[in-house]
């Protein structure tokens, strides 16, 4: 689960950019019709948001614990 103050990687898909930014969520709503929706600032001072599907945590450990 992602929380505010989290830094996060968000997809091109949504940024329109060519490749991932990297930001601190700034705010999370739950939107009835989309789901969770966050928004991010990143290091220039934009603002994306969308869907919680084009966000990943960068400090998420992708370890095997079985």
């Amino acid at each position: 689960m992602i929380k505010e103050g989290e830094k996060v990687k968000v997809d091109p898909k949504l940024t329109g950019l060519d490749e991932w930014i990297e930001g601190t969520v700034i705010d999370i709503e739950h939107n009835p019709f989309k789901g969770l929706v966050i928004a991010i600032r990143d290091n220039l001072n934009r603002i994306f948001f969308g869907e919680q599907k084009y966000f990943v945590p960068l400090n998420k450990d992708n370890v095997c614990m079985q």
